[in-house]
């Protein structure tokens, strides 16, 4: 089970009051409720998310790139506060732009709810992540996986990265319009996907899999994707209907996992013509 990480710093729109010694205590916000970047910021606030404000390094108060933001945050009634640089070195994240936002506790979609959507397409498209613990490639592959239309995202609740700010940063605000699931069981909720008429298919290098171009794609669909390194689990394995490779052709065997969930996702994109 993830922990959240809280971090010092004060909550727009709240006063604070000096601590011993003259300091001023701020409340506390969670590492996982920041969204930082500008990209992620602005796709946050398109999608709608009710922000609870935004932190803007002072020397970016008149920058033309965040005029657009700004514009969006004020539409929207987003508190913005502009702060000094000792600001964003008390957090943890390098590549903030001088621009954070803190939102609510991401909100997971319900599995049934995922099952009964359906965005674009004939045929509906998931992906399960099998204990993926990288938040850099789950959001790689969120960004990917909305990009191609898929219809959600499945990931489980224990060691598995969640929906966190390293995750909403690598997936350039793709987590705000992909609905996910957070699942006790991995193993039950493919069970749940194929009662439903899902096809399931598990990305695995081993020779008994299928080459990707030879499965078939074209139908309903979930694309299982396993941690880098281990693969799927021997459980997830027994409960896919049939295991699909990419083919390698070079002296490394293998693919970083982001990379090869894009290469079947669209795959899938090319079998059904889109």
């Amino acid at each position: 089970m993830e922990h959240r990480r809280r971090v010092g710093v004060r909550k727009p729109g709240h006063g604070s009051r000096s601590g011993p010694g003259g300091e001023r205590s701020r409340p506390a916000f969670d590492f996982d409720d920041v969204i930082y970047g500008i990209h992620s910021i602005e796709e946050a606030l398109l999608a709608g998310e009710r922000l609870r404000g935004i932190h803007v390094a002072d020397d970016r108060k008149k920058d033309t790139v965040l005029r657009v933001l700004l514009a969006r945050a004020k539409e929207l009634e987003v508190p913005v506060r502009f702060e000094q640089r000792p600001f964003f070195a008390k957090l943890p994240f390098k590549t903030h732009q001088g621009v954070v936002a803190i939102a609510p506790p991401f909100e997971y979609a319900a599995l049934h709810d995922i099952i009964g959507g359906r965005r674009i397409g004939k045929h509906r498209l998931f992906i399960v992540l099998d204990h993926l613990t990288d938040p850099h490639n789950v959001g790689a592959i969120v960004r990917t996986a909305e990009c191609a239309g898929a219809d959600g995202m499945i990931l489980p609740d224990r060691r598995s990265a969640g929906i966190n700010a390293t995750v909403r940063k690598s997936a350039a605000g793709a987590a705000a319009h992909l609905p996910i699931a957070r699942v006790g069981n991995v193993t039950d909720s493919i069970r749940t996907l194929k009662k439903s008429g899902v096809w399931v298919a598990g990305a695995d290098a081993s020779e008994t899999a299928v080459t990707m171009t030879q499965a078939d794609f074209d139908r309903d669909l979930a694309l299982v994707i396993g941690a880098e390194g281990e693969g799927l689990s021997q459980l997830v394995k027994r409960e896919c209907d049939y295991l699909v490779k990419i083919p390698m052709l070079g002296e490394i065997a293998s693919l970083n996992a982001s990379v090869a969930a894009g290469v079947l996702i669209y795959e899938a994109l090319r079998q059904r013509g889109t």
